[in-house]
C-alpha cells in the first residue's frame, strides 16, 4: 500500500531548486568557521574587489553548476559576526529577472569561502498546521498524533489513499491518532474539485458525520460523478461537468435530510458556492510547499508522493516516541528496489 499523489504544477528548473542545491555545494568548500587573527566583529572590513567579486562569482556558479543564462553577482563586504570573517552578498537568477541574494562568509585572507545556516527552534512543527474547527476521526483533540491533510475530492489518488490508509492507520494506532482533511483541490485539472470541496464545508458547518458521509461517498464514487445513470448504456462512461455537480448537490441535500440538519441553511450555502474558506485553505497548502495531493502533516512532518505506507507509520512512531508514547511494534520497511506506485501530475 503506498501514498499516490496528484499534482497541478509542471516540473522544471527553478530559481529556488537552483539555490537550494547552491546552499548545499558551497557549503561543502567551507574549511571550517576558524580564527585566523582578524579583527573582532563590528571592525572595518576590507573593500570587495573586482578581482575577488569575479573569483567568488566563478566559485559559485561552478560548484552549483548553474546555467550560462543565470546571472551572480558578488557585492556588499561587510563585518560579519564570525570571527575572521567578513560577509558578501551573491545574488543568483536569471539574467532579467530578479535575483536571489544570500549570504556567504569569506575569510579576511580572501582565502577561504564558507556558509553557515542558522535555523530556528523555537517554532513547534505541529503549529504549522492546524486541525482547529475541523471534522476529526480518531482520537480527541488530545490525541498525541495528529495528521492533517490536504485533499481533493476528485483526486484519484488521494480517493484510493482515503479506502486504504486511513482505515490502515486508525486500526493500527486507534484514538492515538487524530486526522483532519483541508480542502486543496486542483483546480487547473479537476473541474468539480472546488465545488464538492465547497459542499462538503456547507456539511460540515452543522455535523461532522454529515461532512465524513460526504466525503466517503465522493471519494468511493469518484468513477461514477458525471455520469448520466439514465444514458443509454452505449454512453454510460460519458461524463459531463454539469451532471457530476447535480450528483454533487444531491448527494449532500441527501445527507442534510439523513442527519436532520436545517435545510434552509444547507441549501442557501449550495446555491452560494462561497468559495472563500477553501480559497485560504488552498493558500495556507501554498505556503507549506503543497504541490500535490494528498499531502499529509504528521505533528508537522510533511509525507507526500507515491512512498509505502510503512514509511507513514515510521513517521507516525516517531512522532508517538518524540511524546514520551509507546509506538506499535514497528513494521519493516520495503525494498529499496520495491516499485513505487505511479503518480499524476497536472501535465
Amino acid at each position: 500500500m503506498a501514498i499516490f499523489a496528484c499534482s497541478s504544477h509542471l516540473d522544471g528548473r527553478s530559481s529556488r531548486l537552483i539555490a537550494g542545491l547552491l546552499l548545499a555545494a558551497v557549503s561543502a568548500l567551507s574549511s571550517g568557521c576558524r580564527a585566523q587573527g582578524a579583527s573582532a566583529p563590528g571592525s572595518s572590513s576590507a573593500t570587495l574587489s573586482p578581482e575577488l567579486a569575479r573569483k567568488v562569482a566563478l566559485l559559485v556558479r561552478a560548484k552549483a553548476q548553474l546555467p550560462f543564462n543565470y546571472d551572480v553577482r558578488v557585492t556588499d563586504r561587510r563585518p560579519s559576526t564570525v570571527t575572521g570573517y567578513d560577509q558578501v552578498t551573491v545574488s543568483i537568477g536569471e539574467f532579467g529577472k530578479t535575483l536571489k541574494p544570500m549570504t556567504f562568509l569569506v575569510s579576511k585572507d580572501n582565502q577561504t569561502m564558507a556558509q553557515m545556516n542558522t535555523f530556528d527552534l523555537s517554532q513547534n512543527p505541529e503549529a504549522i498546521t492546524s486541525d482547529a474547527g475541523r471534522p476529526a476521526r480518531g482520537g480527541n483533540e488530545n490525541a498525541p498524533v495528529k495528521i492533517v491533510v490536504y485533499d481533493d475530492l476528485e483526486c484519484p489518488f488521494c480517493a484510493r489513499m482515503h479506502k486504504q490508509m486511513f482505515p490502515a492507520i486508525l486500526d493500527r494506532y486507534g484514538d492515538k491518532v487524530r486526522i483532519v482533511y483541508k480542502d486543496f483541490p486542483l483546480v487547473q485539472i479537476h473541474p468539480w474539485g472546488m465545488h464538492a470541496a465547497v459542499n462538503a464545508d456547507c456539511l460540515a458547518e452543522q455535523n461532522d458525520a454529515a461532512y465524513w458521509n460526504f466525503v466517503d461517498y465522493t471519494h468511493d464514487h469518484l468513477d461514477e460523478m458525471g455520469v448520466d445513470p439514465a444514458a443509454p448504456k452505449d454512453k454510460t462512461t460519458e461524463k459531463t461537468l454539469p451532471m457530476a455537480l447535480k450528483q454533487l448537490d444531491a448527494k449532500a441535500r441527501e445527507e442534510g435530510e439523513k442527519q436532520k440538519l436545517d435545510m434552509k441553511r444547507l441549501n442557501t450555502c449550495i446555491e452560494k458556492q462561497d468559495e472563500t474558506t477553501v480559497k485560504n485553505t488552498m493558500k495556507e497548502g501554498d505556503a507549506l510547499n503543497v504541490n500535490g495531493v494528498p499531502a499529509l502533516f504528521i505533528n508537522g512532518e510533511m509525507v507526500t508522493g507515491a512512498i509505502p505506507i510503512a514509511y507513514v507509520y515510521r513517521a507516525v512512531d516517531d512522532a508517538l516516541t518524540a511524546k514520551g508514547v509507546t509506538p506499535p511494534p514497528a513494521v519493516p520497511l520495503p525494498s529499496p528496489d520495491a516499485p513505487a506506485a505511479a503518480t499524476e501530475t497536472g501535465k
